[in-house]
């Protein structure tokens, strides 16, 4: 299946020059979702996960149905501030500035086969940070799963030491 055909690109949003891969189009289509997320969780489903993580926000609308297929748990990363109990925290620069990612510090368990999921894979950032929390954690990144990947941002190059799998690439 050709999952590109579900894609509305914008252009200009959300800025002049950008041109943004809306997922809300595959999304709102059943068949055609079920179909993007039955295929991330076959990639998964080889590595014996233990756990998905996902950072927010559409982190989480490709990781919990990948843990809800996969019959396993889902794990939140969020931003600074928003998780209720202990965390671990991990800063990351962005093009203007810095962020800030948590993450439960009970979320992931030493020695937990890890898929870390998202829908975009740009330029790395968020990801890098994620699995620093998983692997302070204790967690194996087993794999990590994206629905699209921007192959001109080099987001791949940061992660050459991972089993990565994306649905499609722009």
């Amino acid at each position: 299946m050709d999952f590109k055909e579900y894609i509305t690109v914008v252009p200009d949003w959300p800025k002049e020059g950008i041109k943004f891969k809306d997922i809300t189009t595959l999304m709102d289509n059943g068949a055609v979702y079920k179909k993007a997320i039955d295929e991330m969780a076959d990639f998964a489903r080889e590595k014996d996960i233990d756990i998905v993580v996902g950072p927010e926000a559409r982190g989480f609308v490709v990781g919990c149905p990948i843990a809800y297929a996969l019959e396993v748990g889902f794990a939140p990363v969020r931003k600074e501030g928003k998780l209720p109990r202990d965390v671990i925290k991990v800063d990351y620069g962005l093009e203007y500035g810095k962020d800030s990612l948590s993450m439960h510090k009970d979320a992931i368990k030493p020695g937990q086969k890890v898929l870390i999921a998202d829908d975009l894979l740009a330029t790395g950032g968020t990801i890098e940070a994620t699995i620093k929390m998983v692997e302070d954690l204790g967690g194996i990144v087993a794999g990590i799963a994206f629905m699209i990947e921007l192959s001109y941002l080099d987001g791949r190059d940061k992660l050459e030491n991972y089993d990565v799998y994306s649905l499609m690439t722009y």
